[in-house]
Order: structure tokens, then sequence, then C-alpha cells
């Protein structure tokens, strides 16, 4: 089973979400890691609904085993995809899609649509979804399916 702590948290929502300190630490303890990526004046932050910690295509490359790039928008897809440096980033893109497959191929299943045989399942805690044949997990309680 693949565990993909959503943007660094462990056990519930904190304040240090897409921070990349928090991001490496979490590594550290053995997580994958979802983040929120985008692409601004010719930089890269980590944050969900704005800009917020600028890092380097350095920091990505890596990190990119254990990153799981949620490209924020089109602006930033349309350039991870063509960074011929970032090719081995396993990244994707969604608004409100059911699911999307991520750039290695992974089927990402929005909240409550489990189960989905060998899906990677996010946020299952939202809706107490059926994780049993799922081929990983991205939770803000990922420490509770380390076994």
């Amino acid at each position: 089973m693949i565990l993909i702590s959503h943007r660094g948290n462990l056990s519930g929502k904190s304040s240090e979400e897409n921070n990349p300190n928090r991001i490496i630490d979490v590594i550290n303890l053995g997580f994958d890691v979802e983040i929120d990526l985008r692409y601004t004046n010719n930089k890269y932050y980590l944050g969900h609904d704005f800009p917020e910690f600028e890092i380097s295509n350095t920091w990505l490359i890596e990190n990119n085993r254990n990153l799981w790039v949620h490209c924020k928008d089109i602006k930033t897809i349309e350039h991870v995809s063509n960074d011929k440096a970032l090719s081995n980033l396993n990244y994707f893109y969604h608004e409100e899609d059911p699911s999307t497959i991520t750039s290695k191929g992974f089927l990402w299943v929005y909240p409550g649509l489990q189960p989905v045989k060998n899906s990677i399942a996010v946020l299952p805690e939202l809706s107490n979804d059926n994780t049993d044949i799922c081929r990983g997990i991205c939770s803000d309680y990922i420490s509770k399916y380390k076994k």
C-alpha cells in the first residue's frame, strides 16, 4: 500500500501544510507527500490557495521519488509537462473531476467514490471510503494507516 501524506499532514490538518521543510520531514518518516504546486512569475511555489513557499526545480528533482505533484492550474501543468528537467515527476491536474490519471499512470480518485481497484484513495476519511482494493491512500491522517 502506498501511503501519501496530504500536503505534509500526518494526524489532521496542520498550519505546516505545503511547507517544504515539513515535506522533507514527512518524507524522512517514510511517507510520500502530495504537494500543491504553482508556477508564477517564472518561479515554483507550494501552496493550496495561493503561492506561499518558493521552491526551486532542484528541490522538486531531488525529492521527485516521494512527491505526488498536484498542479493547481493549467499554466503550472503546462510548464511542468514541458520542462525536461522535471520529466520524472509524478504530477496531475484536476478541479472537480471524479478522477484523474497522474503522469506515472496512477488513478487518483476523488473522496467518496471508493472502492476503485488499484486506485489512490484521496482523503478516504471524509466519506469513510473502503480502501481494501486500493493501491494507495492520500490522507490528512496518513499516520493511522502505517502498520
